[in-house]
């Protein structure tokens, strides 16, 4: 009986690790979220860096995990380690700004060029974080 306890608890354990593997890597695409059919909030890029250096707890509660539309003027454009590209908008803080992952490539920004992206804020490290980011202007 104690050996049936113990082989059972183990299934469930490896049951379970399966369970958030799946979950974590293979998650089906009807649970993601797509940003394009998300209603996004309006803000500068200027502004959202003002907010979060001004008071990032208050900042998190009103962008945090929500869809955003950011304008601003592209300082750069690069490829990150998988190849996406990634877009930095300027703020009034040299060592800050918006950093955005785009969802697909695109290879006709230019630094300078002012656009807006719609993307989820991840929150702030030294720059507020955008992914599943898309060109909307």
């Amino acid at each position: 009986m104690n050996k049936k306890v113990i082989l059972s608890s183990i299934i469930i354990c490896v049951l379970g690790i399966l369970g958030v593997w799946y979950y974590a890597f293979y998650m089906p695409t009807h649970f993601k979220r797509d940003v394009i059919d998300e209603q996004g909030v309006g803000i500068s890029a200027i502004d959202i860096v003002k907010a979060y250096q001004t008071n990032e707890q208050v900042a998190n509660v009103a962008y945090l995990d929500k869809t955003l539309e950011v304008s601003g003027e592209i300082t750069e454009v690069k490829k990150d380690q998988t190849g996406k590209t990634t877009v930095e908008l300027k703020s009034n803080d040299s060592f800050a700004g918006v950093f955005c992952t785009l969802k697909t490539n695109n290879n006709q920004l230019k630094v300078g060029q002012t656009i807006t992206i719609k993307g989820i804020c991840t929150g702030f490290l030294t720059d507020v974080v955008l992914i599943e980011a898309v060109i909307i202007k």
